[in-house]
């Protein structure tokens, strides 16, 4: 299965546009949030719906411009993971919207804990059947976790939660995909778990490419590549 790993479109539709040809190839998207322009929330519509306009397999989340509230939006979309687990073809997305608290005035910015705590029923669902749910999981978090790079906004300091990074560690899903910080923009990997933050579509036309495959009772990344309009 090929994954196009977008994020951080804030409000730039036009770009969309320009990415027909993957869209095309992508077998469904992963999008981390951030529809809206910052401080402008009211623009997160009209991009959810140049968005929807491209392809028909979505999972998504809401990023910390996004209002709460348009969760709503994204659910009557049927694109929705955030608080969930949504299966297709087998493998299994769960997301978590929001960043962590920073300024204090973007839209929607939580604790750690509350970040996590969207994560709490693939905890439970892991808990009541197999741990083997890990391994046929993508984690899609608009706040990323502390990494080498893909959480730092100037090469030396970092925005992620820690303990997003030490959730990860112990759950080894087998991806996860961030965005909110679009200077941290790349791949790597915390523990055995490959984790991407594609950057900004909207103000980059920075992109990344997930390819997947089953892997007995669970799935395995054939591949990652980050790309550039």
């Amino acid at each position: 299965m090929k994954l196009l790993v977008i994020s951080d479109l804030h409000a730039h539709n036009e770009v969309l546009d320009k990415m027909d040809a993957q869209f095309e190839q992508a077998d469904a998207v992963i999008f981390g949030g951030d529809f809206a322009e910052c401080f402008k929330p009211e623009t997160g519509k009209a991009a959810l719906e140049k968005l929807c306009s491209k392809h028909e397999n979505i999972f998504a989340v809401l990023g910390n411009c996004d209002n709460e509230d348009f969760m709503e939006e994204l659910e009557n979309q049927d694109i929705c993971v955030e608080k969930a687990l949504v299966f297709h073809e087998g493998l299994g997305f769960a997301g978590s919207g929001g960043g962590t608290r920073f300024t204090g005035k973007t839209e929607f910015e939580r604790t750690e804990e509350e970040v996590l705590s969207d994560f709490d029923i693939v905890v439970n669902s892991a808990e009541q059947s197999d741990e083997s749910l890990w391994q046929s999981l993508i984690l899609i978090s608009h706040n990323p976790p502390v990494a080498q790079k893909l959480d730092s906004f100037d090469g030396e300091h970092h925005a992620g939660s820690q303990k997003f990074t030490d959730f990860i560690k112990e759950h080894k899903p087998l991806a996860v995909v961030c965005g909110h910080i679009h200077e941290g923009a790349g791949i790597e990997k915390i523990g055995e778990t490959v984790v991407i933050n594609p950057g900004s579509v909207g103000e980059a036309g920075t992109y990344a490419w997930l390819e997947v495959a089953k892997d007995g009772n669970g799935w395995k990344v054939v591949s990652s590549e980050f790309c550039k309009l």
